[in-house]
């Protein structure tokens, strides 16, 4: 029988010949690729890495523009949807049998495998473009974190008597060229180191500013806030209307991981089945993130009420803690460093997949180049057109961010455009497929009616998005953002 071999699950390898005896052997799987040696520890790292991102810190925000009834219960709402989407998705990883049918190495895999190919393409088409805008979202946030812990030393040096304005250009470059470093590393199973260690710093950013949310409500010995959110008044009835939406996007983008779901369980060991063992990895990664969501956003947002700010760390001021806030932004970079990597490799492995299937004899391409390292037992190998090709992906991500650096509207699109499709309608429709459901039948109605409502609740926030993407664009000169 005909096998792939490697060890790299997200690369194109040359197929060869191996026996029975040594896809069930100790050191491959039943697919002829390396063993996977993933826990649900380990894919609850990197979907922890993934999802607590950036986005927690806009929650607040979003709560101040919902209130106290709404931000919460949609909150709440997001979380369950993600997780119940995420146990149909995880399903799918293999078509047919759960311990035996044949894997789909990544998103777009399943969904040719289920759907089709015309379904594949657009599928491919939302995904990576949906990819492509999470790296200029974590381009922008890691700016802001760097800006203000540069803001938060020059303000105490100066006794805040310096404005300390500053071009954030300088950070999203400064970010750029440690993703190209990053970017280097070939695929999720290297990743893990880096993954945990983003995840740690989520929890440290995280607990950082849901201590100062909460030390800021002791201070103002009283809950901010109000069960509607923001008063008509303060802002315009339309502007209500579209915040209200926006916010919707922003609370989905902070839920957002759908689309890289079967990449993570790709590393997954097994038995017991890859999804046995997924699903208690979302269940544990959804049940702590949205404990962490809903204390900072609610914190947040009792601290500060309806001024509660876009991102929560800036609304603590500069002067003091200074140091505290220096190691909330400096933990938000680091994350940020490794989930733009875990969120790229999807879009990193399609195209050097391609090109490997299109220029099989290039040794640009396919031949690997060791460079021996003093003192290390292994040679670093080089690519070179993973080298250039990902190089030119970070150059390029950074230029668009510093072309729109609108963290919060950038965040809400991102959250709106990714939501639907790849959360909820491709999970739904590819678990009908799997289980057999009977058309019109009791489950299949009920499935059906939640993509619906997913999908109005996608356009909503969307539109809203958009509507403050517009607004930015009418006061803002690209290259000049001044902080």
């Amino acid at each position: 029988m005909t096998m792939e071999k490697g060890g790299n699950n997200n690369h194109q390898h040359q197929p060869f010949e191996v026996s029975i005896d040594t896809a069930d052997s100790k050191c491959f799987d039943d697919d002829g690729r390396l063993k996977r040696t993933g826990n649900k520890w380990t894919a609850s790292a990197h979907i922890i890495t993934a999802v607590i991102g950036s986005g927690v810190l806009s929650l607040a925000w979003a709560i101040a523009q919902l209130g106290w009834v709404a931000g919460p219960a949609m909150m709440i709402l997001f979380s369950f949807v993600t997780y119940y989407t995420s146990t149909l998705l995880s399903v799918c990883y293999r078509t047919g049998d759960q311990l035996n049918g044949k894997r789909n190495y990544t998103y777009t895999d399943a969904v040719r495998a289920y759907l089709g190919g015309f379904k594949y393409k657009i599928c491919g088409v939302v995904q990576y473009a949906n990819l492509f805008g999470v790296a200029i979202g974590y381009t922008i946030a890691a700016s802001i974190s760097m800006m203000a812990i540069k803001r938060s030393n020059c303000f105490h040096s100066s006794g805040g008597k310096n404005p300390c304005h500053m071009n954030g250009n300088l950070y999203m470059i400064s970010f750029g060229i440690v993703e190209i470093f990053f970017s280097q590393i070939p695929d999720f199973d290297q990743l893990w180191w880096l993954s945990t260690l983003a995840a740690v710093m989520s929890f440290t950013y995280s607990t950082i500013g849901l201590g100062l949310g909460v030390g800021k409500v002791i201070e103002n010995k009283g809950i901010k806030g109000s069960l509607t959110g923001i008063t008509v008044g303060t802002v315009t009835e339309t502007q209500k209307v579209w915040r209200s939406f926006q916010a919707l996007g922003n609370i989905a983008f902070a839920y957002s991981y759908s689309m890289i779901l079967i990449e993570i369980q790709d590393t997954i060991k097994s038995p017991p089945s890859e999804s046995k063992t997924m699903k208690k990895a979302t269940l544990i990664s959804v049940i702590v993130t949205t404990i962490f969501y809903m204390l900072c956003g609610c914190f947040g947002y009792a601290a500060f009420g309806d001024i509660s700010p876009g991102n929560l760390l800036t609304g603590f001021g500069f002067y003091n803690p200074f140091w505290l806030l220096d190691i909330a932004n400096a933990a938000i970079v680091i994350h940020l460093v490794g989930a733009y990597q875990v969120y790229c490799q999807p879009l990193y492995s399609v195209v050097e997949k391609t090109a490997a299937e299109k220029f099989p004899d290039s040794d640009f391409v396919n031949k690997d180049i060791e460079i021996p390292i003093p003192c290390v037992a292994s040679p670093l190998k080089i690519n070179l057109f993973r080298l250039v090709w990902r190089t030119i992906f970070v150059i390029i991500t950074t230029i668009i961010s510093m072309l729109l650096p609108f963290f919060n509207d950038i965040v809400g699109l991102i959250g709106a455009v990714g939501f639907w499709p790849l959360t909820v309608y491709f999970p739904v429709e590819m678990y009908i497929v799997q289980m057999k459901i009977p058309k019109w039948s009791t489950k299949w109605i009920c499935l059906h009616m939640l993509s619906a409502a997913c999908l109005v609740i996608s356009l909503a926030a969307a539109a809203g998005s958009v509507a403050g993407v517009i607004a930015d664009l009418g006061v803002y000169k690209p290259f000049h953002a001044m902080y």
